[in-house]
């Protein structure tokens, strides 16, 4: 029995050791939360494929994607809707990589996509920004996407960067693609990106390869995850030319739309999630034909309309619909692009706004997606806060302490002390209370030792200052690891480029 226990301990250690140098990792000692039983997730699973072969999804009509599905024995209808054989969708389940990197701007570290990790990425395309002196809302613009880039790459626990803003003046082509650039001068750090339009694709393309030192750099190591934003149960010919463009340049894809039940999809939380994943799965379906053993996998929300004012709401089925979206994709071996972490309907960052992303930061403990990519968005995603981001990397510090688990052995059990001790025993003191101290306790950047109580002589400001004062000090002293001048003319050339082409057309 001693020697079961001392393997069992080093098993332990070595676990411990992992999770603490792998700083994404989530799977370990504390276990996932299934909201449902596993026959229950599957029959979600078998709803969805239902769907896509009884109902079918639309797509609008072109010749590549038909002739994709043709040749793979769907049936295609007239108006474009296509219905998919069972075999085919489960097939493509199999076949797509459940695993990606995507790699920093230097290509020297990565973070692994897939159903083992969890990573924190401030996002996405908000169209106001909270001033950060005033609080109020105003049009985004550039600058302020350059801003929040600049922040989220000073934050420990922000993994990756996204497109907090729009630069609303510039809401074009041009504007889609000028915003990885500001993404790329202002980071370091691994990117997703979106955009509207697949010929913006191809020009950032052009530039990602060009940071990497070329196509095939850039497929070894991807320096972005493209984000596809079809309709629910439709994909436009502008997603699917940006998912044919990504998988055939290597570039991981991520597609996902917001399905809202009572309005878009059946009001009940089943209904709603059956939507989601059959959008889902037609994107992997496609990805597979075009490249079999692509990284293209999906990541819809479901949302749900409030009856009384029409509006979107229901934080507990939002909660619960999230959870049960992860569990179906871990049932599926792939990971879950769907996070509700970080995000907030209050209209600026206040009391209503510190609670919401608390709980669903919280959530994310539970649940497990693979990414939470709208940290920092408030009023239903339509404004930015940088306050509520430096408030959600603190709490994805919490997160990543307790995904540690409790480590159980010889040294934290502490029998030994205990007995020298006994029962009204002094641990103040000791040495084993020194070399534990850290260890067991979470650094909080605004609570614990940094939040001011009777017997502390911190200064007595509330929550909000406490963030304001880090946050106006990383927006003066932190300067990101600047992109090559070269580089930078070379983005700026391929830019250039494009514009001239296009108005000349």
């Amino acid at each position: 029995m001693r020697r079961k226990n001392t393997l069992a301990q080093r098993a332990q250690s070595a676990r411990e050791a992992e999770l603490n140098s792998d700083r994404g990792l989530h799977e370990g000692p504390t276990a996932p939360y299934d909201p449902l039983p596993e026959a229950e997730a599957q029959r979600l699973i078998d709803a969805a494929i239902t769907l896509m072969h009884e109902i079918g999804v639309g797509f609008e009509p072109d010749p590549k994607v038909t002739g994709l599905f043709a040749d793979a024995n769907c049936d295609i209808s007239s108006g474009g809707t296509v219905k998919f054989p069972p075999d085919l969708v489960r097939r493509s389940i199999q076949s797509a990589a459940k695993s990606t990197r995507l790699w920093n701007r230097a290509a020297t570290d990565f973070i692994q996509i897939d159903n083992r990790h969890t990573w924190f990425v401030p996002g996405m395309t908000a169209i106001n920004m909270l001033d950060v002196d005033s609080g109020e809302p105003r049009s985004s613009t550039r600058d302020d996407l350059a801003t929040i880039t600049r922040v989220a790459d000073a934050l420990e626990n922000i993994d990756a960067v996204c497109m907090g803003c729009k630069n609303v003046d510039r809401s074009d082509i041009f504007g889609e693609i000028e915003e990885f650039a500001v993404l790329a001068e202002n980071t370091g750090k691994p990117l997703e990106y979106l955009c509207e339009n697949a010929r913006a694709l191809e020009v950032v393309i052009d530039m990602a390869a060009a940071i990497r030192g070329g196509r095939s750099a850039l497929a070894e190591k991807p320096y972005f995850m493209h984000i596809v934003t079809p309709l629910p149960l439709y994909y436009a010919k502008a997603h699917t030319d940006q998912i044919i463009t990504a998988i055939e340049a290597g570039i991981p894809v991520a597609t996902g739309t917001v399905t809202i039940g009572g309005a878009s999809a059946p009001i009940t939380i089943a209904g709603c999630l059956v939507h989601c994943l059959a959008t889902d799965l037609a994107s992997i379906v496609l990805g597979q034909l075009v490249r079999k053993g692509s990284f293209c996998i999906g990541g819809s929300d479901p949302a749900f309309m409030e009856p009384a004012t029409g509006g979107r709401g229901g934080f507990p089925q939002l909660s619960l619909a999230d959870g049960v979206l992860c569990q179906v994709c871990r049932i599926m071996g792939i990971p879950s692009m769907t996070g509700l972490g970080g995000r907030a309907r209050a209209r600026r960052f206040n009391q209503d706004a510190a609670w919401e992303i608390s709980a669903n930061m919280m959530q994310t403990f539970y649940s497990r997606p693979a990414n939470c990519d709208y940290l920092g968005l408030m009023d239903e995603g339509l404004a930015y806060s940088l306050h509520a981001l430096l408030y959600s990397n603190d709490l994805a510090g919490l997160l990543r302490r307790m995904w540690r688990g409790v480590r159980i052995d010889d040294e934290t059990l502490a029998m030994k002390l205990t007995r020298k001790e006994g029962a009204r025993g002094n641990y103040l003191g000791q040495t084993h209370t020194a070399e534990f101290c850290r260890a067991e306790i979470w650094d909080a950047r605004y609570f614990a030792a940094r939040q001011p109580l009777t017997m502390s002589t911190l200064p007595d400001v509330d929550l909000f200052e406490r963030i304001d004062a880090d946050l106006r000090e990383i927006l003066i002293n932190h300067r990101p690891e600047p992109l090559q001048e070269s580089i930078r003319e070379e983005l700026q050339s391929i830019q250039r480029s494009f514009e001239s082409s296009y108005r000349a057309r």
